[in-house]
């Protein structure tokens, strides 16, 4: 029998451990690598199963734990109103991501997935969120350096919940307000949507000195991926049907749609998302042309390419009807990651078979997880998967609600103020002795959000999250000696013996979302108009106007004493009331065109037929006044 001395023994056992240690090293797992040894070395060990796992989107109410570890689910989504209770606190949303996270954790080689949310104008879905104005809006302001600030807040709220991307900003041009999502847009001018693009520097972090062209960027736990939608065209669609046809020359899309995307792209943007609509009668989801030539070659995009919902199922007519070939064609454009949300296993099978038959070839796969993967490294997603609760008071913080407050003040167009300029209306005084309040959007929170507020489509009334209603910010803003009356809809008798000093109408569109909101007739909704009718042939008025993009006001202008358009103003009021009372000035100046008829749409700036009620730029100004 051989005999071993101890430090032979030592020694050996010493050997063992480093090549155990050896053995258990992984480079894509150390943080001192680079980014592309990190790629190539995990990409290197992957499956296929592992690879078009990462390739899968799913929704979070179908992603348990067995559903993430058996099929290596890549990214989980919420959709609109997707939450994990009714009126969730942050604890309770980062139980749930970390919940989902653990099992991804648990793979073989614990790949995190990155879970995504629509938070497109403040954390929308979340209660108690600060709600900003939504972007129709924000483009008024002309501000860049106030978006960015709502980024950071966003982000800040959003990783408050244990949330890393968001799907936002919406870089679409709305060329006619007849689109449903008109109001996710900034404006109908490519030039001031290409300004606002600093929110992408606000959510993800301003990019470091000497970036590469194209590469994503996230800085750390404060941030978020973001992702620029809805690629490319969205907003021309033929008399701004959703999802419909965009028909414009090359020329025009690369002068209109195109340019917010290379601002997008140069401020590092993580993703990018594809859009229902066509191009001259091509699906865009199904465009190799725009998504692999231009976006992926020309541009040298280098962060992933996002399906939106069921995107690939609506690249035939009807959707879902030829499903393999859907994949097939969106897979092959060069989507690499599938907003699936819910039939996930179709997915993976029918990619799966057409990789394994050389239909979609290896090296599109490979593009497409190596670019999920650089994003998921990039924000340090390896590094730090779990969320924490560190963040949790930054949801609806007093700061982030005075952001929003400012955005609102800053984002109001008053469009008339007196009869003539030496008789102006407004600023109103403060101190009077009885005023009247009226209309359907007067006291109403979720009016004043309007859609993608706490659910897809958004909510009437008061309960659906924390926030200041219009009338109640006049009560907060007048003088004590003020009697405010409010009546939601008053009879003209009403009015003409109420003996009111002056009255503040607030009337508009009900929330609404995508394709419910296609309108071909744009009106007030009742009895919006007729509360017009009756406060302001009676007494001296001022109409806000609560809408997602301009609306038909060309009856009511001579009637009304002053009018202002304050788009869907969000959770923060208070801003409508800070500039009605003189607190503040108005300084919106139109971003959109404000029509005089129906019949004259799409209208835009520099067209041969523009004659419209209020052109674009237009907005009256007013002094601070300085009242008690």
């Amino acid at each position: 029998m051989a005999k071993f001395s101890i430090p032979k023994l030592g020694f050996l056992l010493l050997c063992c451990l480093a090549a155990l240690t050896e053995a258990t090293y992984m480079k894509y797992k150390d943080p001192k690598q680079p980014l592309g040894v990190r790629i190539k070395d995990l990409m290197r060990r992957m499956t296929l199963a592992e690879k078009i796992g990462q390739m899968t989107q799913i929704e979070r109410t179908v992603a348990t734990p067995d559903a993430m570890k058996n099929y290596f689910i890549g990214s989980v989504l919420s959709g609109g109103g997707s939450v994990p209770a009714q009126k969730a606190t942050p604890e309770t949303w980062i139980e749930m991501v970390n919940t989902i996270q653990k099992a991804s954790l648990s793979t073989r080689l614990g790949i995190p997935m990155i879970y995504g949310i629509d938070a497109v104008h403040g954390h929308n879905n979340v209660y108690k969120a600060t709600i900003f104005p939504h972007n129709i809006g924000l483009g008024v302001t002309r501000d860049p350096n106030l978006v960015k600030r709502i980024g950071e807040a966003t982000a800040l709220e959003v990783r408050a919940t244990g949330i890393p991307y968001a799907f936002a900003p919406c870089i679409a041009v709305c060329r006619d307000p007849r689109w449903g999502r008109c109001y996710e847009s900034y404006s109908e001018d490519h030039k001031i949507v290409q300004m606002m693009t600093e929110i992408i520097t606000g959510l993800q972090g301003g990019l470091p000195v000497h970036s590469k062209k194209g590469v994503p960027f996230v800085a750390g736990k404060n941030k978020v991926a973001a992702c620029a939608k809805h690629y490319v065209g969205d907003g021309g669609t033929t008399k701004g049907i959703n999802e419909n046809n965009t028909v414009i020359s090359w020329n025009g899309l690369l002068s209109i749609h195109m340019p917010a995307y290379f601002n997008s792209i140069a401020k590092g943007v993580a993703t990018i998302m594809t859009s229902y609509s066509s191009w001259n009668g091509k699906k865009m989801h199904a465009n190799h042309d725009l998504v692999t030539d231009f976006l992926k070659n020309k541009l040298k995009f280098r962060g992933f390419v996002i399906s939106d919902w069921q995107g690939l199922d609506r690249i035939t007519s009807p959707p879902h009807a030829n499903y393999s070939y859907s994949v097939e064609a969106g897979v092959g454009a060069g989507i690499d990651m599938v907003m699936v949300p819910y039939n996930f296993t179709e997915f993976i099978d029918d990619l799966t078979y057409q990789v394994k038959n050389n239909i979609i070839p290896m090296s599109r796969i490979d593009d497409a997880v190596k670019r999920i993967l650089r994003v998921k490294f990039v924000m340090g997603l390896f590094e730090n998967p779990m969320a924490d609760n560190s963040l949790v008071n930054q949801l609806g913080s007093q700061e982030h609600r005075e952001l929003a407050r400012e955005a609102v003040r800053k984002s109001l167009v008053l469009l008339k103020n007196g009869e003539s300029a030496d008789k102006p209306l407004l600023p109103l005084p403060k101190k009077a002795t009885k005023i009247l309040v009226a209309g359907t959007h007067a006291d109403n929170l979720g009016y004043q959000c309007g859609g993608w507020t706490i659910t897809w489509q958004g909510l009437g009334g008061n309960d659906l999250t924390t926030g200041t209603t219009i009338l109640q910010a006049v009560k907060n803003t007048v003088d004590s000696s003020t009697q405010v009356v409010y009546s939601e809809n008053p009879d003209a008798g009403f009015v003409k013996s109420g003996e009111f000093s002056y009255a503040i109408v607030v009337v508009g569109e009900p929330p609404y979302a995508e394709t419910y909101g296609d309108s071909l007739n744009l009106t007030i909704s009742e009895p919006g108009p007729n509360t017009i009718y009756n406060v302001c042939g009676s007494v001296k008025c001022v109409v806000v106007v609560i809408s997602g993009r301009p609306v038909v006001v060309q009856p009511f202008v001579s009637s009304i004493d002053a009018l202002v358009a304050a788009w869907l103003p969000g959770t923060e009021g208070q801003g409508v009331a800070d500039v009605l009372f003189g607190d503040y000035g108005f300084t919106g100046k139109l971003a959109r065109t404000w029509f005089k008829t129906v019949d004259q749409l799409p209208m835009n700036v520099g067209d041969p037929h523009y004659d419209p009620l209020f052109p674009f730029g237009f907005g009256l100004t007013t002094k601070p006044t300085h009242q008690n």
